[in-house]
């Protein structure tokens, strides 16, 4: 009896895988997250057509300006300023979530549970001291940088929404550190409140109201600490996420960086 012999060559493993990997490519799954156009659908050629559609479905590429001007990356002109201040921001928002697992906004554990970070939690100290110089040197990028913006005029038209944005962006950093500066619950943080409420309870009309708010009754207690705790760890970073969005995108459609005077 005559024996087939199948001489068709068997697939190697890097068939196997190219194989697998068209199947990966060709499913409905992978379709619906990468668009058409990306050069991570099968069947990608270089292409106009798909070269537009590769920065149009990017973020990155999408935000990223087509032509930047020579002065717009001269470290001279603008001291990166604007990229250090976002930079110290994402640093407050990493050092504060570690910060947040080691800390009760309760009026009778909060100062020790800041003592035990700085004594018992591993690089505890080393983290708190990166969260609260990095609010001091925040403030004070954003101060240099809108006093950069101002020396070479890049409050004029048609950037001078952009500098209402940017003092926004300044109050709301200056209102992140002072709500952080009541945290630890000491002598400093109690006077501080103190003062700062004394002061707002004095503005016209709401002024009292305002004062009830935010020190959650009649006089500073637990509800204080919660109330600003909450601010300072989300409220406030939120309107400035958002706000910093707006400034960002009006940076790019404003013609990015303003030219020098």
């Amino acid at each position: 009896m005559a024996k087939i012999i199948d001489d068709k060559p068997r697939p190697t493993a890097k068939d196997r895988l190219n194989d697998t990997v068209d199947a990966v490519q060709g499913s409905q799954a992978w379709s619906s997250i990468f668009r058409p156009g990306s050069i991570f659908r099968k069947g990608y050629t270089d292409s106009p057509r798909n070269r537009s559609y590769v920065i149009m479905n990017s973020v990155l590429y999408h935000l990223h300006p087509v032509k930047v001007k020579r002065h717009a990356v001269k470290v001279s002109y603008t001291l990166c300023l604007g990229g250090l201040s976002f930079f110290l921001f994402i640093l407050l928002t990493v050092t504060g979530i570690f910060l947040m697992f080691f800390y009760r906004p309760e009026a009778t554990a909060a100062w020790n549970d800041i003592a035990n970070l700085e004594t018992s939690v591993t690089f505890g100290l080393l983290v708190r001291n990166m969260h609260r110089w990095g609010a001091h040197l925040m403030v004070l990028a954003v101060f240099l940088h809108m006093a950069r913006v101002f020396y070479h005029g890049a409050y004029k038209p048609p950037r001078e929404f952009n500098w209402v944005i940017g003092v926004i962006l300044l109050t709301l950093t200056l209102l992140l550190s002072f709500t952080g500066y009541l945290l630890p619950w000491d002598q400093l943080a109690l006077w501080a409140v103190a003062v700062g409420t004394e002061m707002m309870g004095f503005t016209p009309v709401f002024g009292q109201e305002v004062r009830f708010v935010l020190l959650g009754g009649a006089e500073i207690g637990s509800e204080t600490l919660l109330r600003w705790y909450v601010l300072h760890v989300l409220f406030l970073p939120f309107i400035i996420v958002i706000f910093m969005a707006i400034h960002f995108w009006r940076v790019r459609k404003d013609g990015g960086i303003s030219g020098p005077l």
